[in-house]
């Protein structure tokens, strides 16, 4: 009797451990909601998912300022850099054909689980495997997310562990002073 009741006990505290980690999904018309860090200022952005056939289109809203943020099909693919551009200049920025915003691209997921590490702009990313994910929680549940570091500065990134739509939910010491937490997920 005693066994039975530790087995219950070690299967709900087990349950309870591993419900505490998810994977948001994402799909067309979801919302994302930031706080980012913009050279000393905070401010919330907010990006609408907008899924097409070629394309995905983040329509981009922060501080009275709208954009309309396209990335390629083969950006989505194959893409090896990150745009920073805030929507500033443009009301359609189409980026370029190897450039993402606010996700990597499939192939770098790829390389991340098959080699810990990834490059993008330039810069090696590798897994760092000394510490848990738990610094990335929404809604009271921690994201199950890969945790990189940059090998020539700081920069730290969190990467949720979904191969379609590696969305990067969280940014630290970036040397761009560019930083974002991912706060809120909403389908419309």
């Amino acid at each position: 009797m005693k066994n039975t009741i530790l087995a219950i006990l070690f299967c709900a505290i087990f349950q309870l451990g591993f419900s505490q980690n998810y994977v948001p999904s994402i799909k067309n018309n979801t919302e994302l909601s930031y706080v980012c860090k913009l050279h000393g200022q905070t401010r919330s952005l907010t990006l609408l998912t907008k899924m097409e056939k070629d394309t995905l289109v983040f329509n981009l809203e922060t501080r009275g300022v709208k954009s309309s943020i396209i990335i390629s099909q083969k950006a989505l693919k194959n893409g090896n850099a990150l745009s920073f551009n805030q929507g500033e200049f443009s009301p359609v920025l189409a980026l370029k054909p190897n450039e993402t915003f606010f996700m990597i691209s499939r192939l770098a997921y790829q390389d991340l689980v098959k080699t810990k590490k990834f490059i993008y702009n330039n810069t090696t990313y590798v897994l760092d495997e000394k510490t848990d994910n738990a610094n990335v929680i929404l809604d009271g549940k921690t994201i199950d997310a890969y945790h990189v570091l940059a090998q020539i500065d700081k920069t730290e990134m969190w990467i949720i562990k979904n191969p379609d739509f590696p969305l990067i939910c969280k940014i630290t010491e970036n040397p761009l002073g560019i930083n974002f937490t991912l706060v809120k997920i909403v389908d419309k």
